[in-house]
Protein backbone atom coordinates (compact mmCIF):
# COMPACT_ATOMS: atom_id res chain seq x y z
CA UNK A 1 0.00 0.00 0.00
CA UNK A 2 0.88 3.38 -0.46
CA UNK A 3 2.37 5.27 2.22
CA UNK A 4 0.55 8.70 2.21
CA UNK A 5 3.76 10.39 4.38
CA UNK A 6 5.34 12.43 2.06
CA UNK A 7 9.19 12.51 1.94
CA UNK A 8 10.55 15.27 2.99
CA UNK A 9 13.95 14.48 2.89
CA UNK A 10 14.30 15.56 -1.02
CA UNK A 11 12.21 18.57 0.03
CA UNK A 12 14.67 19.71 2.75
CA UNK A 13 17.84 19.18 1.09
CA UNK A 14 16.50 20.97 -2.23
CA UNK A 15 15.51 24.22 0.58
CA UNK A 16 18.63 24.36 2.11
CA UNK A 17 20.66 23.99 -0.88
CA UNK A 18 18.71 26.79 -2.36
CA UNK A 19 19.99 29.12 0.11
CA UNK A 20 23.53 28.08 -0.48
CA UNK A 21 23.94 28.87 -3.83
CA UNK A 22 24.55 32.18 -5.68
CA UNK A 23 22.43 34.47 -6.16
CA UNK A 24 18.36 34.71 -4.84
CA UNK A 25 16.85 31.08 -5.43
CA UNK A 26 13.45 29.32 -3.99
CA UNK A 27 12.71 25.92 -3.55
CA UNK A 28 9.77 24.40 -4.54
CA UNK A 29 9.07 21.02 -3.36
CA UNK A 30 6.88 18.63 -5.42
CA UNK A 31 5.28 15.50 -3.49
CA UNK A 32 4.40 12.22 -4.26
CA UNK A 33 0.87 11.86 -5.16
CA UNK A 34 0.07 8.35 -4.81
CA UNK A 35 0.35 8.00 -8.65
CA UNK A 36 -1.75 10.60 -9.20
CA UNK A 37 1.49 13.05 -10.20
CA UNK A 38 2.11 15.94 -13.13
CA UNK A 39 5.93 15.46 -12.49
CA UNK A 40 6.11 15.08 -16.31
CA UNK A 41 5.42 18.69 -16.99
CA UNK A 42 8.45 19.38 -15.21
CA UNK A 43 10.84 16.13 -16.53
CA UNK A 44 10.08 17.47 -19.93
CA UNK A 45 12.41 20.62 -19.60
CA UNK A 46 15.07 18.83 -17.81
CA UNK A 47 17.85 20.22 -20.37
CA UNK A 48 20.23 17.27 -20.78
CA UNK A 49 21.34 14.36 -22.76
CA UNK A 50 23.54 12.46 -20.34
CA UNK A 51 22.94 10.31 -17.45
CA UNK A 52 19.94 12.70 -15.80
CA UNK A 53 18.25 11.98 -19.24
CA UNK A 54 19.09 8.50 -18.99
CA UNK A 55 18.20 7.69 -15.61
CA UNK A 56 14.73 9.33 -15.99
CA UNK A 57 13.69 8.00 -19.28
CA UNK A 58 14.17 4.10 -17.13
CA UNK A 59 12.04 5.15 -14.04
CA UNK A 60 9.58 7.12 -13.31
CA UNK A 61 9.79 10.33 -10.80
CA UNK A 62 7.15 10.02 -8.16
CA UNK A 63 8.54 13.21 -6.68
CA UNK A 64 11.34 16.32 -7.07
CA UNK A 65 12.04 19.43 -6.28
CA UNK A 66 12.48 22.93 -8.72
CA UNK A 67 14.81 25.42 -7.48
CA UNK A 68 14.48 28.42 -9.04
CA UNK A 69 16.61 31.80 -10.24
CA UNK A 70 15.27 35.50 -9.78
CA UNK A 71 15.68 35.52 -13.44
CA UNK A 72 13.80 32.37 -14.18
CA UNK A 73 15.94 29.53 -14.36
CA UNK A 74 15.61 26.83 -13.10
CA UNK A 75 17.49 23.47 -11.26
CA UNK A 76 15.64 20.06 -11.21
CA UNK A 77 16.32 18.39 -8.10
CA UNK A 78 15.58 14.04 -7.50
CA UNK A 79 16.64 11.13 -6.03
CA UNK A 80 18.85 8.89 -7.87
CA UNK A 81 16.29 6.57 -8.87
CA UNK A 82 18.60 3.59 -8.32
CA UNK A 83 20.79 2.21 -5.85
CA UNK A 84 22.68 5.16 -5.24
CA UNK A 85 23.24 8.38 -2.99
CA UNK A 86 22.80 11.57 -2.99
CA UNK A 87 20.71 13.35 -5.72
CA UNK A 88 20.69 14.56 -9.80
CA UNK A 89 20.72 18.03 -10.48
CA UNK A 90 19.93 19.38 -13.59
CA UNK A 91 19.21 22.55 -15.77
CA UNK A 92 15.67 23.10 -16.52
CA UNK A 93 15.18 24.56 -20.33
CA UNK A 94 13.98 27.75 -20.91
CA UNK A 95 9.47 28.11 -21.53
CA UNK A 96 9.68 31.29 -23.49
CA UNK A 97 12.37 29.94 -26.33
CA UNK A 98 11.41 28.62 -29.81
CA UNK A 99 12.58 25.07 -30.46
CA UNK A 100 15.32 26.85 -33.25
CA UNK A 101 16.74 28.77 -30.73
CA UNK A 102 17.96 25.13 -29.10
CA UNK A 103 19.82 24.42 -32.89
CA UNK A 104 23.48 24.29 -32.14
CA UNK A 105 23.55 25.10 -28.10
CA UNK A 106 25.17 21.91 -26.53
CA UNK A 107 22.72 20.63 -23.49
CA UNK A 108 24.63 21.71 -20.05
CA UNK A 109 23.91 18.03 -18.59
CA UNK A 110 23.46 17.44 -14.68
CA UNK A 111 25.71 16.31 -12.00
CA UNK A 112 25.22 13.68 -8.97
CA UNK A 113 25.82 15.85 -5.71
CA UNK A 114 25.96 14.33 -1.96
CA UNK A 115 23.12 14.16 0.21
CA UNK A 116 25.21 17.57 1.66
CA UNK A 117 23.58 20.59 0.41
CA UNK A 118 26.67 22.63 1.31
CA UNK A 119 29.43 20.75 -0.31
CA UNK A 120 26.54 20.19 -3.19
CA UNK A 121 25.72 23.91 -3.82
CA UNK A 122 29.82 24.68 -4.30
CA UNK A 123 29.40 21.59 -6.99
CA UNK A 124 26.94 23.41 -8.47
CA UNK A 125 28.37 26.31 -8.56
CA UNK A 126 31.56 25.86 -9.66
CA UNK A 127 30.62 22.69 -12.22
CA UNK A 128 27.06 23.33 -13.61
CA UNK A 129 25.80 26.93 -13.47
CA UNK A 130 28.82 27.81 -15.75
CA UNK A 131 27.81 25.66 -18.61
CA UNK A 132 24.06 26.66 -17.91
CA UNK A 133 24.22 30.44 -18.04
CA UNK A 134 26.77 29.57 -21.00
CA UNK A 135 23.70 27.97 -22.52
CA UNK A 136 20.87 30.04 -21.68
CA UNK A 137 22.85 32.82 -23.09
CA UNK A 138 23.54 31.24 -26.28
CA UNK A 139 19.53 30.35 -26.21
CA UNK A 140 18.61 34.15 -25.75
CA UNK A 141 20.70 35.09 -28.24
CA UNK A 142 19.17 32.78 -30.66
CA UNK A 143 16.25 33.71 -30.07
CA UNK A 144 16.64 37.66 -30.28
CA UNK A 145 18.50 37.15 -33.43
CA UNK A 146 15.05 34.41 -34.61
CA UNK A 147 12.67 37.41 -33.74
CA UNK A 148 14.65 40.22 -35.74
CA UNK A 149 13.26 41.83 -38.68
CA UNK A 150 14.95 40.92 -41.78
CA UNK A 151 17.59 43.25 -43.33
CA UNK A 152 16.17 46.07 -45.64
CA UNK A 153 17.73 46.11 -49.23
CA UNK A 154 20.97 48.62 -48.97
CA UNK A 155 19.52 51.88 -50.59
CA UNK A 156 21.55 52.10 -54.30
CA UNK A 157 22.10 55.27 -56.55
CA UNK A 158 21.97 54.08 -60.33
CA UNK A 159 24.68 55.96 -62.57
CA UNK A 160 23.70 55.34 -66.65
CA UNK A 161 25.68 55.68 -69.02
CA UNK A 162 24.78 58.17 -72.01
CA UNK A 163 27.27 58.33 -74.11
CA UNK A 164 30.04 59.89 -72.40
CA UNK A 165 28.26 61.05 -69.43
CA UNK A 166 26.37 59.73 -65.97
CA UNK A 167 23.18 60.45 -65.45
CA UNK A 168 21.59 59.49 -62.48
CA UNK A 169 17.64 59.97 -61.64
CA UNK A 170 17.16 63.08 -59.27
CA UNK A 171 17.20 61.39 -55.35
CA UNK A 172 14.52 61.94 -52.80
CA UNK A 173 17.19 62.17 -50.18
CA UNK A 174 19.03 65.58 -49.66
CA UNK A 175 21.96 64.47 -48.38
CA UNK A 176 22.75 62.35 -51.54
CA UNK A 177 21.96 65.18 -54.09
CA UNK A 178 24.36 67.40 -52.02
CA UNK A 179 27.16 64.78 -52.80
CA UNK A 180 26.39 64.59 -56.01
CA UNK A 181 26.06 68.52 -56.54
CA UNK A 182 30.04 68.23 -55.04
CA UNK A 183 31.27 65.76 -56.81
CA UNK A 184 30.30 67.67 -59.98
CA UNK A 185 27.06 66.39 -60.97
CA UNK A 186 25.06 69.19 -62.27
CA UNK A 187 20.65 69.36 -62.02
CA UNK A 188 18.98 69.07 -65.21
CA UNK A 189 16.05 70.98 -63.67
CA UNK A 190 14.08 70.04 -66.55
CA UNK A 191 14.27 65.99 -66.89
CA UNK A 192 15.05 65.92 -62.72
CA UNK A 193 18.28 64.27 -63.37
CA UNK A 194 21.59 64.76 -62.14
CA UNK A 195 24.03 64.61 -64.78
CA UNK A 196 28.48 64.18 -64.81
CA UNK A 197 29.91 65.11 -68.06
CA UNK A 198 32.23 63.12 -70.18
CA UNK A 199 34.42 65.91 -71.40
CA UNK A 200 37.31 65.02 -69.79
CA UNK A 201 36.94 61.27 -68.67
CA UNK A 202 40.00 61.09 -65.97
CA UNK A 203 37.89 64.04 -64.27
CA UNK A 204 34.82 62.01 -64.35
CA UNK A 205 36.41 59.13 -63.29
CA UNK A 206 37.54 61.02 -59.66
CA UNK A 207 34.32 62.22 -59.55
CA UNK A 208 32.75 58.51 -59.78
CA UNK A 209 35.34 57.33 -57.03
CA UNK A 210 34.81 60.32 -54.21
CA UNK A 211 31.01 60.19 -54.29
CA UNK A 212 30.97 56.63 -54.48
CA UNK A 213 33.13 56.96 -51.38
CA UNK A 214 30.44 59.45 -50.02
CA UNK A 215 27.40 57.86 -50.17
CA UNK A 216 29.56 54.44 -48.62
CA UNK A 217 29.51 56.79 -45.10
CA UNK A 218 25.61 57.64 -46.21
CA UNK A 219 24.92 53.28 -46.19
CA UNK A 220 24.03 53.94 -50.03
CA UNK A 221 25.74 51.55 -52.73
CA UNK A 222 26.50 52.64 -56.50
CA UNK A 223 25.47 50.71 -59.28
CA UNK A 224 26.67 51.90 -62.76
CA UNK A 225 24.56 50.73 -65.67
CA UNK A 226 25.07 50.94 -69.93
CA UNK A 227 21.80 52.12 -71.40
CA UNK A 228 18.68 49.45 -72.50
CA UNK A 229 19.86 48.18 -75.49
CA UNK A 230 17.76 49.44 -78.61
CA UNK A 231 17.04 48.06 -81.94
CA UNK A 232 19.51 48.64 -84.93
CA UNK A 233 18.05 51.41 -87.17
CA UNK A 234 16.66 49.69 -89.77
CA UNK A 235 15.19 46.68 -88.25
CA UNK A 236 11.67 46.15 -86.53
CA UNK A 237 11.12 44.18 -83.75
CA UNK A 238 9.69 40.76 -84.40
CA UNK A 239 6.00 40.61 -83.06
CA UNK A 240 4.97 37.63 -80.35
CA UNK A 241 3.25 34.75 -82.19
CA UNK A 242 -1.04 35.44 -82.21
CA UNK A 243 -2.23 32.91 -79.84
CA UNK A 244 -3.99 29.41 -81.33
CA UNK A 245 -7.67 30.36 -81.98
CA UNK A 246 -9.79 27.29 -80.50
CA UNK A 247 -13.36 26.42 -81.90
CA UNK A 248 -15.80 27.70 -80.06
CA UNK A 249 -17.19 23.84 -79.10
CA UNK A 250 -15.17 22.24 -76.37
CA UNK A 251 -15.12 17.96 -75.96
CA UNK A 252 -16.70 15.95 -73.40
Amino acid sequence: MHDPTPDATLGSFAAVLAGELPGAWTSTYHPDRGGNNDHDALTDHVWDMNDVADTLAKHTVDHCAVLTRDDGSRLFVADPLGHGEGYLIAAMAPTDAPAEAFRGVREPDGIAVDADPFSAAEDIHYDLLPRYDKALAQVRTNAARLTMPPAAEPEQVVMTWSGDALVVDKPYRDDIAQALTEAGFALDVENEVFVLSGDDSAHQAASVRAVGHRLSELGVGVVLRNPPARPALGTTAVAPPSPPVTSPHRGR
